[in-house]
């Protein structure tokens, strides 16, 4: 302490030499300079969707400053670019003078489909779209492989490269889009004025104007979605647990609890009668209980990961050994579901619980080492950023989510939606899975803050350091059989990262690898065309078969994923006997499914 605080006789300040620079400062201080901090970030991340520029700035610079000290690499660049460019004009001279024939200078990567139509193969559309693929490739080469630049940096300005080119494709305009060239000439104008009415409309309702009728109208939760017949059978401050009820006369004796990711409406996986994995489940002899997470609000800022493992998992196993006691739990967990699952099963174990008869992770991720294109918006400077913003409102907001995941497929889910809506005048079908995707959830502040920070950034559950009551678990104490199932198109939980749970347990996994997305590559229901999946169980004592190499050796099943599932689930479960009560003895039901948190806006 300096001598003006240690001597209240002293009247004047001590000299500028003797003061201490490190002395730390009174308490209001420190409050008020990080309050206002975090407000200003909170402000800024409103005008920026939650994306830091400080992270933004810093990848920019590591590129740009090792780019700069890379002569080779600029040489490289710039023979690249004279090496195409002849062949380039070359191909728009062919184009411009009418010769057929002419194969295309550049192919658009397999799931590229904006210049698919043949509108885009005459000139001089042809030359647009292939002179913006070659300044594509160009920049990819240009933001990749520069030596020195971090592995985290390169990708977020790959990324960010990627994501500023894709705006300026020429699909994305009036002028240089074919199809909407040819739409307005057939219909007179019409698709832009239908266009319009569409911009407004959503301008409208951003502005916080009356909620415009979903693209998915028509599908009402307990009606069209969510209407497998139950019960709510309990109720607490974060869930609601729904007990379904039986469809045969005998079931099998282990009951099925399904624990949905909060980020999401649990009726992802009961959606419609005919792509329910919750009816489908039920119509083969299982007792299936539903966890429903409420929709939280700021109140609920300080709900922790421990309040979603003791409040969701913990309360929902402890409820259903009272309504169907003395069996064993198939326990099923979905996306972040299956990850706090899997953390509710290391600490079950380490206390010596054994009620999990076994335990499915449904692209679920345990190790976040390479967790995808999602690690492009998680480093410390995001996480800080994010934090400040829900620290301001209480939560993480549906929309700030959904920015993110919607810039890993900017194409699809930006710019081919707004060429559709805004210049071809169209307006979306809905389905069920769009009404879902519609029907989104917050997270609270220090959830959400802890998940980022001790999963993500320090990847606690993969490394034995994540703490359950104060306590270090790990997956390795799992005695459990389990199921992982990855899907091929998983931009959230990437199948080689769900594949890794096999690395991290010392028991028998089978790994099921279905064809298609985070979404749909679960939600598929037997008779779906096109659906294809690989098993295989790997014991406990086998040899390691890496990722890529149990891929090409694994055959590769028609059909339904599911049905692979549900007997892997009824080979270790009982043989059937008469259905348990709804709700049991020891407490009568409360309402219907779907109950009331699934409800919540």
């Amino acid at each position: 302490m300096n001598e003006l605080h240690a001597n209240p006789k002293v009247a004047s300040p001590a000299p500028l030499a003797h003061v201490r620079l490190d002395a730390p400062a009174t308490a209001p201080f420190p409050i008020f300079t990080e309050s206002a901090d975090r407000l200003v970030h909170a402000m800024q991340g409103r005008l920026t969707n939650g994306v830091s520029p400080a992270s933004m700035v810093l990848a920019y610079l590591d590129w740009l400053v090792h780019l700069a000290n890379s002569p080779g690499k600029m040489g490289e660049l710039v023979q690249n670019a004279a090496a195409k460019s002849l062949p380039l004009l070359r191909y728009a001279q062919s184009s411009a003078l009418g010769l057929r024939g002419i194969d295309p200078f550049i192919e658009p990567l397999a799931h590229d489909s904006r210049f698919a139509s043949p509108q885009w193969q005459t000139f001089p559309f042809d030359v647009l779209h292939q002179s913006f693929l070659y300044a594509e490739q160009w920049w990819h080469y240009a933001t990749t492989g520069v030596r020195g630049v971090s592995r985290h940096h390169e990708a977020v300005v790959e990324f960010a490269a990627r994501q500023l080119l894709d705006m300026m494709s020429p699909s994305n305009f009036l002028g240089t889009n074919p199809d909407v060239l040819k739409a307005t000439v057939e219909q007179g104008g019409q698709n832009l004025a239908r266009g319009m009415e569409n911009f407004l409309d959503l301008l409208h309702r951003q502005m916080g104007g009356p909620e415009a009728k979903p693209s998915a109208d028509g599908f009402v939760v307990g009606r069209d979605v969510a209407c497998t017949p139950g019960k709510v059978v309990l109720r607490n401050r974060l869930i609601e647990l729904i007990q379904y009820a039986p469809a045969t006369g005998a079931v099998h004796p282990e009951p099925v609890l399904i624990v949905p990711a909060w980020i999401m409406k649990y009726y992802i996986l009961d959606l419609s009668p005919c792509n329910s994995l919750v009816r489908w489940l039920v119509e083969r002899g299982h007792t299936v209980f539903m966890i429903s997470w409420k929709n939280p609000d700021a109140e609920d800022r300080d709900l922790g990961m421990s309040d979603y493992r003791r409040l969701g998992v913990m309360a929902a196993l402890d409820a259903i050994s009272a309504i169907v006691p003395g069996v064993g739990i198939h326990a099923a967990g979905y996306c972040l579901g299956g990850t706090l699952l899997s953390i509710a099963a290391a600490g079950m174990a380490k206390d010596g619980d054994h009620r999990l008869a076994s335990l499915t992770l449904l692209a679920a991720q345990t190790d976040f080492e390479d967790a995808g294109e999602i690690l492009l918006f998680i480093d410390e400077s995001q996480v800080t950023y994010l934090e400040d913003m829900m620290w301001n409102q209480g939560y993480l907001d549906t929309k700030q989510m959904a920015g993110a995941f919607q810039l890993l497929r900017s194409n699809d889910l930006i710019w081919s939606q707004m060429v559709r809506r805004f210049l071809l005048g169209e307006t979306p079908h809905g389905n069920d899975l769009m009404a879902w995707n519609a029907d989104a959830t917050r997270m609270p502040y220090r959830m959400h803050t802890e998940y980022l920070q001790r999963l993500f950034l320090r990847n606690e559950l993969a490394k034995g350091r994540y703490t359950v009551d104060g306590r270090p678990v790990a997956l390795t104490d799992i005695r459990a059989p389990i199921c992982a199932v990855g899907t091929t198109k998983d931009h959230v939980a990437p199948w080689r990262s769900v594949y890794k749970i096999g690395l991290l347990t010392d028991t028998d996994v089978t790994f099921i690898l279905a064809k298609g997305g985070h979404n749909a590559g679960i939600i598929s229901e037997p008779g779906h065309a096109g659906r294809s999946y690989q098993i295989s169980t790997h014991k406990d004592l086998d040899h390691y078969v890496d990722a890529d190499s149990w891929e090409q050796v694994t055959p590769r099943r028609e059909g339904s994923w599911w049905e692979a599932w549900q007997a892997w689930l009824a080979e270790r479960s009982g043989p059937r006997m008469p259905p348990p009560p709804m709700g049991g003895e020891a407490a009568a039901p409360l309402m219907d499914a779907p109950g009331l948190y699934v409800l919540m806006r």
